[in-house]
C-alpha cells in the first residue's frame, strides 16, 4: 500500500474513529452524526473481504461467479496519469468509456499488475443489484430502514479528484486499500471547483492536483488544508461521509474495490438542488445586479426563510406550490417547469 507523503496535506488531522456494537447502534451513530467517522473492520466479515486478502485473483474470481452476463460500462485512460482520472489540458477528460464484459476487463486488470506507468482501468458506481446475483445478499450492511442504493467500485489505482454527493454515503473498503482525504460542505470556495456541466462523473470537482497542489494558482486551498481530514482504510473499514461533504478518493493498490451505500433522508420525489441551481445559472446569473439582488430577497423569502408570513394572507386550498410539498404537488411543479422549458 502507498505511503502518505509528503507536502501541505500530510499535516491533516485524521477522521474519528467509532466502534459500532449491532446495527442498532450503528443506525444510532449514522442519524446522530453531522461529521465524518471511520468504522474499522465493520465488514470484516464479508467473503469478498476474505477473498481479496488471499488475492486480487481470488477477489476477481470471486466477483466473477456473481456477475450477470451483460456490459458493464468502464473508464480506460491512457498510460502517463498517475491514476488521476480527470481533465486533459483542453479540459476533455483524460480517459474514454466503454462497453466490455466484465472478464474482459478483469483480465487487462490482470496483465497490468505490478507495471509502471499502465493504463488506469475504473468501473465506478456499478448497481451491485442489476449487475450481480448474490453478491448483496452475501455482503452487504444492515442500514435498517434506509433505502439505500448499492454501488460497488473496481479499478486499478486511481485518484479521483475531490468532489461532493447530495445523498449520505456509508464507503466500505472491500479489496485493496483506499486514502480519502476530505472537506466540510463549506470548503467549495477553497477547493476551486470545475465546471458544473461538463464533469467525469456529474458533480463538479476540484481542479487542485492534490499530490502536486499549485499554490501559486490556488492559494486559498491553504485554508482548505486546515479544514480537512484523511484516512487511510483497510479492506472491512467503512467511513461514513454526510451528505454534501468534499471527498478525495484514492485507490492504492493494483486492484481496488470499494461498495458503497447512498440515502437520502428527504423523500425521492423531491427535486434534485444541483438542477435548481443550473436553472438559475441560466436565469438569474446575467442579469443586472439591481435584479439579481431582488431574485436573491425573493429566494430567501420563497425558499430559504419560508415562514408563515408567506402564505398567512392566502386562503387555504388557494396556496398552490407554496403549500408543503407533497408528491401529488411535486409532480405538478415538475410538469410545470417541464412545459416553461420546453418553450
Amino acid at each position: 500500500m502507498a505511503e502518505a507523503g509528503p507536502g501541505p496535506l500530510a499535516g491533516l488531522a485524521s477522521v474519528p474513529e467509532v466502534r459500532v456494537t449491532d446495527a442498532a447502534d450503528l443506525d444510532a451513530k449514522l442519524r446522530a452524526a453531522t461529521t465524518p467517522f471511520v468504522i474499522r473492520g465493520l465488514a470484516a466479515d464479508w467473503p469478498l473481504v476474505e477473498a481479496g486478502l488471499t488475492s486480487a485473483d481470488t477477489a476477481r474470481a470471486y466477483l466473477l461467479c456473481h456477475h450477470r452476463d451483460r456490459p458493464f460500462t468502464v473508464s480506460v485512460s491512457q498510460p502517463g496519469i498517475d491514476g488521476r482520472l480527470f481533465y486533459d489540458d483542453a479540459m476533455a477528460m483524460n480517459f474514454r468509456t466503454f462497453d466490455a464484459k466484465l472478464p474482459e476487463i478483469f483480465a487487462r486488470m490482470a496483465s497490468f499488475a505490478g507495471h509502471a506507468d499502465t493504463p488506469t482501468v475504473y468501473l465506478a458506481s456499478i448497481d451491485v443489484h442489476q449487475f450481480f446475483d448474490g453478491l448483496h445478499a452475501a455482503n452487504h450492511i444492515d442500514l435498517g430502514a434506509r433505502e439505500a442504493l448499492a454501488s460497488i467500485w473496481m479499478g486499478t489505482r486511481t485518484r479521483i479528484a475531490a468532489h461532493n454527493d447530495v445523498p449520505d454515503n456509508l464507503a466500505v473498503v472491500a479489496v485493496g486499500h483506499r486514502r480519502f482525504t476530505l472537506f466540510p460542505r463549506e470548503q467549495f470556495r477553497n477547493l476551486y471547483l470545475g465546471p458544473v456541466d461538463n464533469t467525469p462523473a456529474g458533480r463538479a470537482v476540484s481542479m487542485v492536483d492534490f499530490h502536486a497542489p499549485n499554490l501559486a494558482r490556488h492559494p486559498r486551498f491553504v485554508e482548505a488544508i486546515r479544514h480537512g481530514q484523511v484516512v487511510d482504510m483497510a479492506p472491512g473499514d467503512a467511513l461514513y461521509i454526510p451528505a454534501l461533504w468534499w471527498h478525495h478518493v484514492e485507490g492504492l493498490d493494483d486492484f481496488n474495490v470499494l461498495v458503497n451505500y447512498w440515502w437520502r433522508e428527504t423523500p425521492r420525489w423531491l427535486g434534485q438542488p444541483q438542477e435548481a441551481l443550473n436553472h438559475a445559472l441560466m436565469a438569474i446569473r446575467d442579469l443586472p445586479a439591481d435584479q439579481k439582488a431582488h431574485w436573491r430577497d425573493m429566494f430567501d423569502y420563497y425558499v430559504f426563510n419560508n415562514d408563515d408570513d408567506v402564505t398567512a394572507h392566502i386562503p387555504e386550498g388557494g396556496r398552490g406550490v407554496l403549500d408543503p410539498m407533497t408528491p401529488e404537488l411535486a409532480g405538478r411543479l415538475r410538469a410545470y417547469l417541464l412545459r416553461a422549458l420546453s418553450r
